[in-house]
């Protein structure tokens, strides 16, 4: 079995994130296969063009971690019926140059928790219209989880109950598949 790695991105930047909790119980129920590297995306300035002469070391830091990994997993908030900036940001700033973007040709795994009845519905569709655009391999199906309750998913990654911690499992299980499979 192939080892792949991948960049974890969480967009939000609380401490206590709900969205940190499901980033944890994906890594914790991924198959041995993938190995999880936790990318920082908050270090960067706003996208500008004029910084790119000389990029920021923390926007060279960000890129390079990301193309070093096989596939990248975001787990994200919903703000306003989109993605955080901070999330998009980070899509921006990988994304030049166009000729170098690190999201071509790269999978990219969307999932998200939110308390509000439709989770991160909205934003995940804003987020695969962006990455689609960028000629990402977005890894298809819905991941977006209504957290009705603190318990679901304990601070470390558990998941309480049987029915999400299997749909977690297929979840990451098919990050799995999808990244040996563009891989090989």
């Amino acid at each position: 079995m192939s080892q792949h790695s991948v960049a974890m991105l969480v967009g939000s930047l609380r401490a206590q994130s709900i969205n940190l909790r499901l980033a944890r119980a994906i890594e914790r129920h991924a198959p041995a296969s993938l190995t999880f590297r936790w990318v920082r995306m908050e270090a960067m300035p706003y996208y500008n063009p004029d910084l790119e002469p000389d990029r920021p070391a923390a926007v060279t830091a960000f890129t390079d971690a990301v193309r070093a990994c096989d596939a990248v997993c975001i787990v994200t908030p919903e703000y306003n019926r989109s993605i955080p900036a901070v999330l998009k940001n980070a899509i921006d700033w990988g994304s030049k140059p166009v000729d170098r973007s690190l999201w071509r040709d790269k999978v990219v795994a969307t999932s998200g928790a939110s308390p509000g009845g439709i989770g991160t519905a909205l934003a995940q569709a804003h987020l695969r219209q962006i990455l689609a655009v960028q000629g990402a391999h977005v890894q298809p199906g819905e991941v977006y989880i209504s957290f009705r309750s603190p318990d679901m998913i304990a601070e470390d990654g558990t998941i309480t109950e049987a029915p999400l911690r299997d749909f977690i499992t297929t979840f990451a299980t098919r990050l799995a598949a999808l990244t040996a499979r563009m891989a090989g």
